[in-house]
């Protein structure tokens, strides 16, 4: 028979019959790739995945019989043909793959659900994957406590809790995803947001999750999840909030407050539910007894829950997901790299000279390219000026930090007189004035190597009046009283001077940590 074309994707559990040939596509990922055991693969594992990691096929594809075989326990993990297959306690079915024969079917791309050939019979419609609930977009991680804290048995009803809200939360494609990682001491990634679009699936995954033991390290975990775990590759989707709900039982075991500051720089939103607080005898051993308070999104009440102990906490589940289903509530998927509009007003005037220009180019560029620029993230605009004034891009113009840095390398030189207070007033009313409606914080770096021929003053003070916030950088002949006239206050941290052009690389960083700075006190 011909074989079915799959994709990287698709899992032994999506094939319905004992024995059946499929055709594995080029190109797949080998990091993507969710492998369970070696020779004999959890049903969990991705079918073209198993067949590389057996060497039964190369990454460019081919065919592949699959059989199908019962549940086992203690799947391995080994590392072979580039793929590292991971450990599993128990699964409900298994798999192993052979060479499969060829046919004359190419391997498509598109998602086969079943993967059944085509029998003459009459089959039952399949039904379509879940969307979800499309109310609470949320990529959330649960973080759980495996130490020697919690113990075997309350780590059981911690699962059993996790399973619930999972279940309520309404898990689909267009709804909330969900991953696991487990806290001890050393933390690791159970499953990513990608291995699981359904509440079945995250169900029975959740159940084999093995209890680890060790210290209670959550602040590592957290870290090591606010960095790891939410990336584009491991299914992290754009414009949805970031969501890590963190278990804790008693209290942790290392500083938690610097790792909350990292989540919060990543743009994710921090959840502490405790359970079991430390009774005052205990307090002497709790390294911070305001923990809770310095690792979640916001010391608010909103992002922390209590549950007295683990029994009977059926209760706390529909709260606990009314929470997570909050989106406007979500203050941390904010960051000062994905919801900022900067302006760059550069100096094109005669005394710049071309090859100093380019080193101010590679200064706006370096600034550019450190934040997340997109559609709906942050958006970069840029001005030159001598008498006149020449708008290079608007916000609106371009949506991919590749772009927006290569047009940044073509700004032709304009050459001419300066004067920078007109290039103010054209920047806020030609760039600002289109996005005066945009949820972004607005930012104007002014880069200028002298003194203006006209009043600077009044269009900063224009241009601060209208939520703008200015950073000025003057290089050589530029005076100071022009640099501190445009700078928002205060004047100290916004404004920058450097003799010469080469020193405009050390402020670079400068400029960042003030934008970042800025943005965050105005979120308070």
């Amino acid at each position: 028979s011909v074989p079915t074309a799959i994709t990287c994707f698709t899992r032994g559990l999506d094939i319905k019959k004992e024995k059946a040939d499929v055709l594995c596509p080029g190109g797949c990922s080998l990091e993507e790739f969710s492998v369970f055991g070696n020779i004999v693969y959890a049903s969990v594992s991705s079918i073209c995945g198993a067949a590389i990691h057996r060497g039964v096929i190369s990454n460019s594809g081919g065919p592949v019989r699959i059989y199908s075989l019962p549940g086992r326990e203690n799947y391995s993990s080994v590392v072979a043909n580039g793929i590292q297959s991971q450990t599993l306690s128990r699964w409900s079915a298994s798999f192993t793959v052979t060479k499969g024969k060829s046919g004359t079917q190419e391997a498509t791309g598109q998602a086969v659900s079943t993967a059944r050939p085509p029998t003459g019979k009459r089959l039952k419609k399949t039904p379509e994957k879940k969307t979800g609930n499309k109310e609470c977009k949320a990529d959330i991680a649960f973080l759980i406590d495996g130490s020697f804290n919690i113990g075997q048995r309350r780590f059981n009803l911690q699962k059993n809790f996790v399973g619930k809200v999972a279940l309520m939360l309404g898990i689909g494609t267009e709804g909330p995803h969900v991953g696991l990682v487990q806290a001890s001491e050393h933390p690791k990634i159970e499953f990513y947001l990608k291995n699981f679009t359904s509440a079945k699936d995250v169900l029975f995954a959740i159940k084999e999750v093995g209890f680890r033991g060790g210290n209670s390290n959550t602040g590592k975990a957290l870290k090591h999840t606010a960095q790891k775990f939410f990336t584009a590759d491991a299914g992290v989707r754009r414009g949805i909030p970031k969501v890590v709900v963190v278990f804790i039982d008693g209290w942790p075991s290392d500083d938690i407050e610097e790792a909350g500051i990292v989540a919060r720089e990543f743009g994710v939103n921090v959840f502490i539910v405790s359970v079991a607080k430390p009774i005052p005898e205990e307090l002497g051993m709790v390294q911070d007894v305001s923990f809770v308070d310095k690792a979640v999104c916001r010391n608010n009440g909103f992002f922390s829950y209590h549950m007295p102990n683990w029994f009977g906490t059926t209760k706390y589940v529909k709260p606990l997901v009314q929470k997570l289903c909050t989106h406007e509530q979500m203050m941390c998927s904010k960051t000062c790299y994905n919801s900022v509009n900067i302006a760059f007003l550069i100096d094109g005037s005669s005394s710049v000279g071309d090859s100093n220009f380019r080193l101010m180019l590679e200064f706006i560029s370096n600034i550019a390219k450190t934040f997340e620029i997109s559609d709906i993230g942050a958006k970069i605009a840029a001005v030159q000026f001598t008498y006149d004034q020449r708008t290079e891009f608007s916000f609106t113009d371009y949506s991919t930090k590749e772009n927006v840095l290569a047009v940044i390398r073509n700004i032709r030189y304009m050459s001419g007189g300066t004067a920078t207070g007109d290039a103010i007033s054209f920047t806020v009313r030609n760039v600002f004035g289109p996005v005066r409606d945009s949820p972004n914080k607005n930012f104007l770096v002014i880069v200028t190597d002298g003194q203006s021929y006209d009043d600077v003053r009044g269009p900063a003070a224009a241009a601060h009046d209208a939520g703008i916030t200015i950073f000025s950088v003057g290089v050589a002949w530029a005076p100071l009283d022009d640099l501190k006239d445009m700078a928002s206050k205060p004047k100290e941290s916004h404004a920058f001077f450097t003799r010469e052009f080469t020193g405009l690389e050390p402020i670079v960083s400068d400029v960042i940590r003030g934008i970042c700075r800025d943005f965050l006190e105005s979120q308070q």
